[in-house]
Formats: C-alpha cells, structure tokens, sequence
C-alpha cells in the first residue's frame, strides 16, 4: 500500500496575480493530488496537498520552481500524515 501523506505550505515571491493557482490546479489535477490553494491577505499562497507520497512530493517540487509568470522566492513546508479529507483539487477564495 503507498503511504498517504498531506502537505501544508505557504509560497512566497510574486504568485498572486500571475495564475499560479489556477496553474497549481491544473498541475494538481494532472498528477493526481487532492486538496486546495488559496491567497494569503499577506502576498503569498497556502496550499494543502493530499495523496500518495510521490505524487504529492512532485507537485511539491513543481510548486517550488513556480510558473513561467511567476517567481518563486521560498516555500515553507510541513509534511503531516494524511486525513484523507479531500475528493478534488480547488481553488478558494
């Protein structure tokens, strides 16, 4: 059985307003991670990532490379065991 794991992280840089959610979605649902993104009234974006482990460490490492508009300074990340709590990957608001 392959280890399910939940991902909190926090991105910093220029992610907001640069599609970085949308494209953190797309890329989500493209690899097969569960969970949710989100901006932060401070500039950066939350996510929580859910799924295998190797699923969720590779959207980990798409994220911290950012998108082609975006740039990326640093990502604060806890790993935590998964609560299997989600059934898609969305955006909120």
């Amino acid at each position: 059985m392959t280890e399910r794991i939940e991902a909190h992280l926090f991105i910093s840089g220029l992610v907001q307003g640069v599609f970085f959610r949308s494209e953190t979605k797309r890329k989500a649902d493209e690899i097969g991670v569960f969970g949710w993104v989100k901006n932060s009234p401070d500039g950066r974006v939350e996510a929580i990532l859910e799924g295998e482990r190797e699923k969720v460490e590779k959207l980990v490492e798409w994220i911290k490379k950012g998108t082609p508009g975006s740039r990326v300074d640093s990502v604060e990340l806890e790993f935590r065991k998964a609560k299997n709590q989600f059934q898609e990957f969305e955006i909120r608001y």
